[in-house]
């Protein structure tokens, strides 16, 4: 992230432009979502952002190295016929197309560099890889819970295992956020509110909603966002828990649910993110 005082953006991504773009059609792109349980990926329709035909899932390998995963991959878009740039997610922070952190694939990864790993395996085509949340948020804002929001601060928050998280001003993506990682009153975020919080307490939606909006208030106190997404599995149930809610920014549940991964991957590198 770039120093404010400098006057320069925050988004560390670059927009390598549309001459880099190589989709054998300019309004379909590939997203490969990678998850501790499976590999999933699907042809998109950058119009409308929905699917062209079904997704193809394989179970993520065990142990979920990077040769395992990259194979993976490979079977994915060899079953489509795909011949174009690949999209790709991560449950890991991604920096310079080098992976810094593991979470629910192999330790392995830390440290490697993506393009080495998915390169070879996928012919050399172009590949982009992405942090998984911010995967989602791309998606969430263009065709999602963010797609009216024009201007100001959204974040995007998944309740899962963890809290994974995108944040974006005016509509440009600060990657590799770490939200459920911030302490609020001694303990990280994702230990007080995330789903697997709840599910391992048995706390009601009630009481995990109490919990959901001290983590939102502190957020809030950071950030002044105009509009928090919150996705993961528990928003499907948002509309019992939402108005729940005692923070004072808005909040919408995720639209895309669990397409939105493989649609953000199709999005990054078709408009050519660098990571």
């Amino acid at each position: 992230m770039s120093d404010a005082a400098s006057g320069e953006s925050l988004s560390t991504v670059t927009y390598l432009g549309a001459d880099s773009t190589l989709s054998p059609s300019p309004h379909v792109g590939f997203g490969i979502d990678i998850g501790g349980s499976g590999v999933k990926g699907a042809i998109v329709d950058l119009r409308t952002g929905e699917f062209v035909g079904e997704r193809h899932r394989i179970d993520t390998p065990r142990p979920a190295t990077p040769d395992a995963v990259a194979k993976v991959c490979r079977e994915i878009t060899d079953h489509f016929g795909w011949t174009g740039p690949v999209g790709i997610t991560l449950p890991t922070v991604v920096r310079d197309g080098i992976v810094r952190s593991a979470a629910n694939i192999d330790e392995s990864w830390c440290g490697v560099d993506s393009q080495e790993v998915f390169g070879p395996p996928l012919g050399g085509r172009a590949v982009t890889v992405i942090n998984d949340a911010d995967a989602a948020g791309l998606a969430e804002l263009r065709y999602g819970g963010g797609r009216d929001v024009e201007s100001g601060t959204v974040i995007l928050l998944t309740f899962g295992t963890g809290i994974g998280s995108a944040l974006f001003h005016d509509g440009g993506l600060v990657p590799n956020t770490e939200f459920g990682h911030l302490e609020i009153g001694g303990r990280e975020a994702e230990a007080r509110a995330s789903a697997k919080a709840r599910d391992d307490h048995g706390w009601s939606l009630k009481k995990w909603s109490r919990k959901v909006s001290r983590v939102l208030e502190h957020y809030e106190r950071i950030f002044s966002p105009a509009l928090f997404i919150a996705g993961g599995g528990i928003s499907r149930k948002g509309d019992q828990w939402i108005p729940m809610l005692t923070n004072e920014t808005p909040v919408v549940a995720a639209r895309l649910r669990n397409t939105a991964g493989i649609v953000g991957a199709a999005m990054a590198v078709d408009e050519g993110l660098r990571m």
